[in-house]
């Protein structure tokens, strides 16, 4: 049984990729005995994030991260997000000679491109910067790993991602009688970077539905009215619709992973997306999906494929085996550096 602290900017009412995957591994540490302790942006004062409300930013005081450390005493520490919580842990962690891991989960300097007039050069100065001093960093993907060594970071290690095979499953089709099939879903947040455009420019028989929610929303609303706009959907509701569409589309470039993707393969969908990282980690097989940089394309070759084989290829996913991946990262990181002074009583020795 291990102790271990969490810190993260991506956290609930939150409804991401890295929410889902942190809530996931965690709940599956748990049941293995390990106890677990998040810092998040909900049990601190916290301010929204500007033109991204339902993100929140907190900083932490060195006292304050110094009293929790003492306190929960952890055997390992992990950095799972690059925002103020975790530029507050680095600082406290570095300057007192903790060893400790981070995970990168989104392509940050994509992700502010796409949102402001910053090169994504920039971006990339500031993640090897944050990563630099980390024991070892986690990525969901070979491709993202690959990439990244190629912008110069170092001490990479694999953790990939699960999904729910009870919650996300072909039995829970329902007839979507109110939509035209073939039914295009696409469940994610509504925000420029996903690329949602890309789905709905596309001159597609049937029905376009989008799930989720995001600065984006009420712009697409206007420009797309033939859309369905569903907003969140949780639980079952979600793996019926899931279940339920004849295409699951992608259409983002700059994700790490895309959990929703394997929802969709879970649930007997198949996927069409663009030949990016992330789905062409997932989509191996032709007889799940298809990535072309056409996306109609893409689209039109999924309508006839085999639900089962869809479902029977999600199978080598699994939360419990993400779970324990991670853990072994940790562990495996960590000796590395057991000839250090990394224990947590001397540490505090040297911060007084």
């Amino acid at each position: 049984m291990s102790r271990i602290i969490i810190f993260t900017d991506a956290w609930h009412p939150q409804v991401n990729g890295v929410v889902v995957t942190l809530e996931k591994t965690i709940s599956e540490l748990q049941k293995d005995g390990h106890i677990v302790k998040v810092i998040d942006p909900c049990t601190n004062f916290n301010l929204p994030c500007p033109t991204y409300p339902e993100i929140k930013l907190t900083f932490l005081s060195s006292n304050k991260i110094k009293k929790i450390l003492k306190h929960f005493n952890p055997d390992y520490i992990h950095i799972a997000t690059e925002g103020p919580i975790g530029i507050s842990a680095r600082r406290f962690l570095n300057k007192n000679n903790y060893h400790y891991t981070t995970s990168y989960h989104t392509k940050f300097p994509e992700f502010i491109s796409s949102r402001f007039p910053i090169n994504s050069s920039w971006g990339y100065k500031y993640m090897r910067w944050f990563h630099k001093k980390s024991s070892g960093m986690m990525v969901s993907t070979e491709s993202l790993k690959n990439d990244l060594e190629k912008r110069e970071f170092n001490n990479i290690s694999m953790w990939t991602r699960g999904v729910d095979l009870e919650l996300f499953s072909p039995q829970k089709k329902i007839d979507l009688k109110q939509f035209k099939k073939p039914i295009h879903l696409y469940v994610g947040r509504v925000s420029i970077e996903k690329g949602i455009k890309f789905f709905l420019d596309l001159d597609l028989i049937g029905s376009k539905i989008i799930i989720g929610d995001g600065p984006q929303l009420e712009e697409l609303k206007t420009q797309y009215k033939d859309t369905h706009f569903l907003g969140y959907k949780f639980g079952n509701e979600l793996a019926e619709y899931y279940a339920s569409s004849d295409v699951f589309v992608f259409p983002s470039v700059t994700d790490t992973f895309g959990l929703v993707i394997l929802e969709a393969l879970a649930s007997g969908t198949p996927v069409a997306a663009f030949p990016v990282t992330g789905p062409k980690d997932i989509i191996t097989s032709q007889s799940v999906g298809f990535l072309s940089n056409n996306l109609k394309e893409s689209i039109e070759k999924c309508y006839s494929l085999n639900g089962e084989k869809i479902r029977e290829f999600s199978k080598k996913y699994s939360w419990s085996k993400a779970a324990t991946i991670f853990y072994n990262n940790l562990r495996h990181i960590n000796n590395n550096f057991s000839d250090k002074d990394s224990s947590v009583e001397k540490t505090f020795e040297l911060a007084g």
